[in-house]
């Protein structure tokens, strides 16, 4: 099982999340995979995705810029395998900043970010990580999140550093093979 963790203000409907399902789909693997859409409330899509985590015992996680963030938080509760595109290393300092309306990229919805929220992402936050759980995929020409920030956070975990791109990963396509690779191996022990 493939559990996809999309970012914020982002959904199922991003193009990593169909890249990725396309692919298992034509491996004939389209029933491994699960992309929750997530509340805007933190606690509350950790209480979902650590429910799906835990009724899939062989789930590998790829989580996404703020999904990067709860992939850590998911891998080190469940001892889980993580791919992280572009993650969010302190969202909780990137986010405070951003109080108020906000509106999904895929579904217009809109809703209100607070200081609560804020909270609730501090409280994921993981202090040690095992590093042989983690890929770590980043891109030099990330324009919202500084890559090197993730870079030292993932410290001795396998990196894949791309020399330009962009923070959507456009060129992912690319990747996925690495991807899923990663995820095909055992659990860490």
């Amino acid at each position: 099982m493939l559990i996809y963790i999309h970012g914020f203000n982002s959904s199922p409907a991003s193009s990593k999340a169909q890249l990725l399902k396309a692919r298992l789909e034509a491996l004939g693997r389209g029933g491994e995979y699960a992309a929750p859409a997530l509340p805007h409330s933190p606690a509350r899509a950790a209480v979902l995705l650590d429910a799906l985590v835990a009724r899939h015992h062989d789930a590998a996680l790829v989580g996404s810029s703020l999904g990067g963030y709860y992939a850590t938080y998911l891998a080190e509760k469940h001892g889980r395998k993580a791919v992280l595109l572009n993650p969010a290393v302190r969202p909780y300092d990137l986010l405070k900043d951003h109080l108020g309306v906000q509106q999904n990229f895929h579904t217009g919805e809109r809703y209100e970010l607070t200081a609560r929220h804020v909270d609730e992402l501090r409280s994921l936050e993981v202090t040690a990580i095992t590093p042989d759980r983690y890929l770590l995929v980043v891109a030099t020409g990330d324009e919202v999140l500084d890559y090197r920030k993730a870079v030292e956070r993932y410290r001795g975990c396998r990196q894949v550093v791309i020399e330009g791109s962009d923070h959507g990963l456009s060129d992912f396509a690319d990747y996925l093979d690495p991807v899923l690779g990663f995820c095909a191996q055992p659990q860490p022990g």
